[in-house]
């Protein structure tokens, strides 16, 4: 039995925590804040409740696959799984709009055509063929085997450019495959916005994060009764019974090393916690910052993805009024300055007048005082702005407010009378993200291509001992990604280097 210690209660430290300790493991899970989850929170007022961070689950096979390895029941006898459908709608820029239907490829071309005119259709199914070339390529070695020493196949794009004539045109942006390949401007808008849902500036992401849209119309969208805090609420659970200790309230101020590698935290207060191995879910570039690892040569140590730098703002809404009958669980309003969205992103700040949003209307009586009313959450990928510099985007609580107000005026496209319904309303900003993960910036998925810049740091730390697990380690972010670094580290503990991934 070794002992482990893990730093930080984030959904992918808690899927390490639970394996090991099924492994047969002491694990001790130290969290600086007061409650578990990362990113997964909920805020609750006067009998409404919203999740301010992911509202939708990708790939619930991840956390189907945890439950049963961490215990032989499966994951809906703890929370409640539903399909969304559809899946989402969009709003255009030129007002207009289309439902596509929860992961069925024939009904979104139909959907689309009946739209966008014929053809639309055609095209976005060919773009998804291609897409899925990319997924096949890259699937396992990016989702399911611990990244290599040698990264030089993954700076690579996988996304097989389309032939023109005798040739093959090869976009360098997710951006420009819109551009070249889809025909029309609002398909090219569609798939602008599964890259901004994850927080990628989508003239920065390669033609790989084709994989986003793929993932997601492949293999669905689904909804946790009670919200997203509820699948936290179970993964913690699990540990609980699992064994795992949780010190919460307790940050780490250092890695222990001793004999060239890791042997235990340091803990506030000066007090030291003995380990044979030390998971760290905490923000890779935090680590870095807050000297919380020491290195001989600094250059030795990974560098996150270079090619994600965004936030998110979300604007919780409580509406007097009941969700009407037939209305969309998730509605994409698109920009219509997609120019102006993507320079803002690229350059820092501050954040475009009129983003894309995404408003989550759940319709759960959970989330509800009662049936008068609704609960929405909008959301919007935002420059993450630095608090230590002049000109932070999110310094001054007036600019706040009036980029919530453009949100909100955005949202009204998806939820009728939304201004005369609203009773009141919280922002929350890449501030109040840094209090509770530690960093403003909202980690994407790992994705071949742009030369290795959206990769993350490996899962096994250049000091023997030490493995990062969550969002900043690889796979990289979103809720099934960090499930899957909990697994790749908990693999790599048990097994060691021999370690060849998930099967």
């Amino acid at each position: 039995m070794a002992r482990i210690a893990v730093l930080g209660a984030g959904m992918g430290a808690m899927a390490a925590a639970a394996r090991l300790a099924v492994a047969g493991h002491r694990v001790t899970v130290y969290e600086r804040t007061k409650t578990y989850g990362g990113a997964v929170r909920r805020l609750t007022r006067e009998g409404f409740g919203f999740d301010t961070g992911p509202g939708l689950l990708h790939l619930p096979a991840v956390y189907r696959d945890l439950f049963v390895k961490t215990g032989k029941e499966p994951l809906e006898r703890s929370v409640e799984l539903t399909q969304v459908d559809p899946a989402s709608r969009h709003v255009f820029a030129d007002g207009t709009a289309v439902s596509l239907p929860n992961a069925s490829r024939a009904g979104v071309v139909a959907a689309l055509d009946e739209a966008l005119g014929r053809g639309a259709g055609e095209r976005w199914a060919a773009f998804l063929n291609r897409a899925r070339d990319a997924w096949d390529r890259s699937r396992r070695p990016l989702l399911e085997e611990p990244l290599p020493a040698d990264t030089a196949p993954f700076a690579r794009d996988p996304y097989p450019a389309p032939r023109t004539g005798l040739l093959r045109r090869t976009a360098t942006s997710l951006t420009e495959v819109g551009r070249r390949e889809l025909g029309d401007a609002r398909l090219a808008a569609l798939l602008d916005g599964y890259a901004l849902a994850y927080g990628l500036d989508p003239a920065a992401a390669p033609p790989s994060a084709a994989v986003l849209p793929y993932m997601e119309q492949t293999f669905g969208t689904w909804y946790v009764a009670g919200g997203l805090r509820a699948l936290a609420d179970a993964v913690y659970e699990r540990c609980l019974a699992r064994r795992v200790e949780f010190v919460f309230g307790t940050p780490v101020t250092g890695v222990v090393e001793r004999d060239g590698r890791a042997a235990g935290v340091e803990l506030a207060g000066g007090r030291t916690a003995e380990a044979d191995h030390v998971v760290a879910g905490a923000p890779v570039p935090a680590l870095y910052r807050d000297h919380v690892v020491a290195w001989e040569r600094q250059d030795a140590w990974p560098r996150h993805q270079t090619g994600v730098a965004s936030g998110r703002v979300t604007v919780c809404l409580a509406l007097r009024g009941a969700r009407e009958e037939g209305a969309a669980h998730r509605t994409v309003v698109h920009s219509t300055d997609p120019a102006g969205e993507r320079a803002a992103l690229a350059g820092g700040g501050p954040p475009c007048a009129r983003p894309t949003v995404v408003v989550l209307r759940p319709g759960d009586p959970a989330l509800l005082p009662d049936g008068d009313h609704e609960a929405v959450t909008v959301t919007a990928a935002v420059p993450a702005g630095d608090a230590g510099r002049t000109g932070d985007p999110w310094g001054d609580a007036a600019a706040v407010e009036a980029f919530a107000d453009r949100m909100v005026e955005a949202a009204g496209a998806a939820v009728p009378g939304l201004r005369e319904r609203l009773l009141w309303r919280e922002v929350r900003t890449p501030a109040h993200t840094e209090a509770e993960t530690g960093s403003r910036i909202v980690p994407g998925p790992a994705l071949a291509g742009a030369g290795g810049a959206f990769l993350p740091a490996a899962n096994p730390a250049p000091l023997p001992g030490l493995y990062f697990a969550g969002g900043w380690a690889h796979p990289g972010g979103g809720l099934a990604h960090a499930g899957m670094s909990g697994a790749l580290v908990a693999g790599l503990v048990v097994e060691g280097a021999d370690f060849r991934g998930s099967r």
